[in-house]
């Protein structure tokens, strides 16, 4: 018979649980993601990546709950993106703000690898420590350019492209060797302009000058002492001593405090706090556009990656403008483009949603780049990181012409044509030059239209558009100095500025439409019904889309930000 003592031991420890103080915990190692909950295998396959909202709502909420007692993050060499990093170090200054410790600790930052964003995101702390085994990898950012033409003549293949301006650089891949001056403009100044904010973060929060932190990238990677005599961290420390440390910091009397993940914690408090619109108040609906945006339902690749499908999208506000507990919407946009038509269709229904008196403020996330800007064109405001890559106004279209290859293959082809067009797409011969003026002419026409569009909503006269655009590429602190974005924040300024916007200053923020997993499987009743809006494809290609398109597979279309932008 079980003693009385290991009969209540489970329930005292449930008490405890519940009553006892609280170190939150995050563990940064696997990077975040910014896209909603999918089918139940995508969820399991990307458990490991915590939730940017769960994360920054999380420690907002611990700031203010006095049960929280701080807070305890592992971080890695590349956390996240650049402007997703930002919008945590937003959140983290807000909770040490409350007066509790944060501390961060890591193994090594970029562990014999690239770790300055790593880093960047572990200095919004007010504690480092770092195992005295650990390196600092803060080396500083770099862009990369894949150039293909010498392979392409190697082979035999010619490139046949042709872009809407010189900034447009994606035809550059298939047809240089390397930068052009215009390419190397570009990513030089956008580059200035992302290693300048890591800079001045990293001094500010390190109480270091800017320069010193150069002169220290120009050393680095830096060992653990190098580090630590530097100021970079603040001591060297296994996990289980940084742990014990903070937990008898935390520890309330005798009660000895509990670590729980801040997504957990995030999720049982919004739980309490009732997840539905109070009565009165409604909600701002966050409704997300996330990868490269095409024609038809958003797709799901088997790893977990989706695409903005322009009709799954387009349902959603749709519903969103018929609910009545809706008074605004906040549109995340992480894109770096896609379709023109496609994007033309978002860029509709955004507006058709404001004009129907719910205003619409988009939230850029790391990329909202040609299309992905297209379609923010059409909100009440715009809100950009200072690190989001957003612009590349611009238009281009690229075909390989394998004629040279077939032939040194010893391949015949021949087609025969309804039409002299009929074959102009087939990458077994180059335009004619008939097709040629086609080509310039759609390029034409569909530059115009954005370029149109981008002064008509950001009130800039041609000439103005004409110096932002050419396809160049921006940061989020360089677009708001030339007036493409309206404020720069993170995902909670887009939400205080749609509830003012719409005169709702209580409105909780709700992912929508929220959907059950019946309405994933079971036929819409039509287009305008909110099912619609839970419509995903799976995407074959997965992880290999982007190889399949560079192959001259179907891709998304020419209103695609050009290259690889993303920091390391």
């Amino acid at each position: 018979m079980a003693d009385l003592p290991e009969l209540i031991a489970p329930l005292a420890d449930l008490r405890r649980r519940r009553t006892a103080p609280l170190v939150l915990e995050l563990d940064l190692t696997e990077g975040t993601t910014d896209e909603p909950p999918g089918p139940p295998l995508a969820q399991v396959l990307t458990r490991r990546r915590e939730r940017l909202t769960d994360i920054v709502e999380g420690l907002r909420r611990g700031a203010r709950d006095p049960r929280v007692g701080g807070v305890l993050a592992k971080i890695g060499g590349a956390p996240a993106g650049l402007a997703a990093v930002q919008q945590i170090r937003d959140a983290v200054a807000d909770f040490r703000a409350s007066g509790k410790p944060a501390v961060a600790w890591s193994e090594s930052i970029g562990d014999f690898g690239p770790g300055t964003v790593g880093y960047y995101l572990a200095a919004a702390f007010g504690t480092i420590a770092l195992a005295p085994t650990g390196t600092v990898g803060l080396t500083g950012l770099a862009l990369n350019a894949l150039f293909l033409r010498g392979a392409f003549d190697k082979a035999g293949v010619r490139p046949e492209t042709a872009a809407r301006h010189e900034y447009k650089t994606a035809v550059n891949t298939f047809t240089e060797h390397g930068y052009t001056a215009a390419h190397r403009a570009a990513a030089e100044g956008l580059l200035e302009s992302l290693s300048g904010q890591v800079r001045e973060g990293i001094a500010a929060d390190r109480g270091l000058e800017p320069g010193r932190i150069a002169e220290l990238a120009a050393r680095a990677p830096l060992t653990a002492a190098e580090a630590l005599e530097a100021g970079l961290v603040d001591r060297l420390a296994y996990r289980d001593e940084v742990y014990s440390d903070l937990l008898e910091q935390v520890r309330s009397g005798g009660t000895a405090p509990v670590l729980r993940f801040v997504s957990r914690y995030n999720r049982h408090r919004a739980a309490a706090e009732h997840l539905g619109p109070r009565p009165g108040h409604g909600q701002i609906a966050l409704v997300g556009l996330h990868g490269q945006i095409h024609s038809g339902h958003s797709r799901r690749s088997p790893t977990g990656r989706t695409t903005a499908g322009a009709e799954t999208v387009s349902a959603a506000l749709r519903a969103a403008r018929r609910d009545p507990s809706v008074r605004a919407v906040v549109l995340r946009v992480d894109s770096p483009g896609g379709s023109h038509s496609a994007s033309d269709t978002v860029h509709r229904e955004v507006r058709l949603t404001g004009e129907a008196g719910k205003p619409v403020v988009v939230s850029m996330g790391d990329v909202a780049a040609s299309g992905g800007y297209y379609v923010s064109l059409g909100a009440d405001r715009i809100v950009a990181q200072p690190g989001t890559v957003t612009g590349s106004i611009g238009v281009f279209i690229a075909k390989p012409d394998a004629q040279g290859l077939l032939e040194r293959l010893g391949i015949g082809y021949g087609t025969v044509d309804s039409d002299p067009h009929a074959g102009m797409f087939s990458t077994a011969r180059p335009f004619t030059d008939s097709e040629w003026e086609r080509v310039d002419a759609l390029l034409d026409a569909v530059y115009a239209d954005f370029t149109d569009k981008v002064a008509r909503a950001r009130g800039l006269a041609a000439e103005q558009v004409d110096a932002l655009a050419r396809g160049r590429v921006w940061s989020g602190a360089q677009a708001h100095e030339r007036g493409l974005v309206d404020a720069l924040g993170g995902l909670e300024a887009a939400v205080r500025l749609a509830r003012s916007l719409a005169g709702a200053p209580h409105a909780p923020l709700r992912p929508f439409p929220r959907t059950s997993p019946l309405d994933r499987i079971r036929p819409a009743e039509s287009s305008e019904e909110r099912a619609a809006a839970a419509r995903t494809r799976l995407d074959a290609w997965g992880p290999l889309a982007e190889l399949s398109a560079r192959a001259g597979l179907p891709a998304a279309g020419p209103l695609v930000l050009p290259g690889d932008w993303e920091v390391r």
